[in-house]
């Protein structure tokens, strides 16, 4: 047996579970392919003591804090693999390279799948963003559209009116907004248009305007939007774990998976992906993870 725990996925959830493993004295493998969903975002949010600061430099501070610890060792590669074997797992890497360990933590993260629209993936996590509590503070009173349709528009519309007045729904295609949330959008002097878009005018990420097909431009400062999301990996099937409606991996109050000797962490299982809430669940998990080994061990 390698490990005493593998982690996958080296970001927030991550290394947080690895410090409080390492803590425990648990020989623990973080692996971490080095592309966080937040990379291109320029400053981090809503997490006490780092409020401002990039997501590198709080990663970066986060690994020197978690190799302090003797048990805990770190490799930069993409896993293509995962599988239970009896009572332990395999972790396969792209460079053929494989690992044991006796519990495995899922810490992968999601992966954002945007729209094919020109500019959109240049602008993503700069000024197209998709959470108010991690970005609105630095945009509000700003001219802001809302890139999305439905009764996830509406909510989010009335969730930004407390940071923007000035706000534009663009649905990109016929709206699927009830009457009723057409009329109190309308009465909120909140414009929807669905023309279909055809791209999203930039300097350096920062939006200037977006483009419709008929070729007419509306000037937005920031557009709020949410793409599909989808797992890094096949878990369902590689290990057979539990995915849930809005394709996150399922987990019960201590972070367990449907599968024993499995956890999972951060945003892989949730949609509130602000760093706090991510950190917490990644010590949370580090810690049930080790009360496990001790049962078992004891």
């Amino acid at each position: 047996m390698d490990f005493d725990v593998i982690i996958i996925g080296g970001s927030y959830a991550g290394l947080s579970a690895a410090l409080a493993l390492g803590r425990a004295r648990r020989n623990v493998l973080v692996i971490d392919a080095g592309k966080p969903c937040n990379r291109q975002t320029p400053h981090s949010h809503n997490f006490l003591t780092h409020d401002g600061e990039s997501p590198a430099q709080i990663s970066g501070k986060a690994k020197s804090d978690v190799l302090k610890y003797p048990t805990v060792k770190m490799v930069e590669a993409t896993v293509i693999k995962t599988s239970k074997e009896g009572n332990h797992f395999s972790v396969n890497l792209e460079n053929g390279i494989h690992f044991h360990a006796r519990k495995l933590l899922i810490a992968t993260g999601l992966k954002d799948v945007l729209p094919d629209i020109k500019g959109l993936a240049d602008c993503w996590a700069i000024s197209v963003i998709h959470c108010p509590y991690c970005h609105g503070y630095e945009f509000r009173d700003e001219k802001i559209g809302l890139f999305m349709n439905g009764d996830h528009a509406f909510e989010m519309a009335r969730t930004l009116w407390n940071w923007n007045k000035d706000l534009t729904l663009l649905t990109n295609g016929k709206s699927q907004l009830t009457v009723e949330q057409t009329e109190r959008l309308r009465s909120r002097s909140i414009s929807i248009i669905e023309d279909e878009i055809v791209a999203f005018e930039h300097e350096n990420g920062m939006l200037e305007s977006v483009v419709f097909r008929d070729n007419k431009r509306l000037i937005l400062k920031a557009v709020y939007a949410r793409g599909e999301i989808m797992q890094h990996l096949d878990f369902e099937n590689q290990l057979g774990l539990s995915i849930t409606n809005l394709n996150t991996i399922n987990v019960d109050e201590q972070q367990r998976t449907n599968v024993e000797g499995i956890y999972a962490a951060g945003d892989c299982t949730t949609l509130m992906r602000t760093l706090s809430v991510t950190a917490a669940s990644g010590t949370l998990a580090g810690v049930m993870i080790n009360k496990e080994l001790t049962t078992e061990d004891f």
